[in-house]
C-alpha cells in the first residue's frame, strides 16, 4: 500500500541526512498517515480513510469533512475525495 494521504495525494518527500562532519546521505520523510473515520453530516454517512495528520488539522479546522471538500480545488483532491465531493454537491443541490 503507498503511503499516500487519501485526500490530498500527499506522499514523502527527500531530504538528506546531514552528519556532524557534514557527510550528506539521502533519505525520505514519510508522511505521518492516520486511519481515520470522517462523518458526512450532509450525506448521513462515514468514511474510512488514511489521511496525513496535517490534513486532518485542516479538516478540523474547515468545520469537518464538508467544510473541507467544499473549500478545495478539485485540482488538490484525489479521485476519491473527488468522488464524495460530487455526491456532497448534489446531495445539496436537491435540498436547496
Amino acid at each position: 500500500m503507498a503511503r499516500r494521504c487519501d485526500l490530498l495525494n500527499t506522499g514523502p518527500m527527500s531530504g538528506n541526512n546531514v552528519s556532524h562532519a557534514n557527510n550528506k546521505t539521502k533519505r525520505r520523510f514519510e508522511v505521518n498517515l492516520c486511519n481515520v473515520t470522517l462523518a458526512s453530516d450532509t450525506l448521513g454517512q462515514s468514511f474510512k480513510m488514511r489521511i496525513a495528520a496535517k490534513t486532518l488539522r485542516t479538516v478540523d479546522f474547515k468545520g469537518g469533512l464538508d467544510g473541507f471538500l467544499l473549500g478545495t480545488k478539485n485540482a488538490k483532491l484525489t479521485d476519491k475525495a473527488k468522488t464524495i465531493k460530487k455526491a456532497l454537491v448534489k446531495k445539496q443541490a436537491e435540498t436547496a
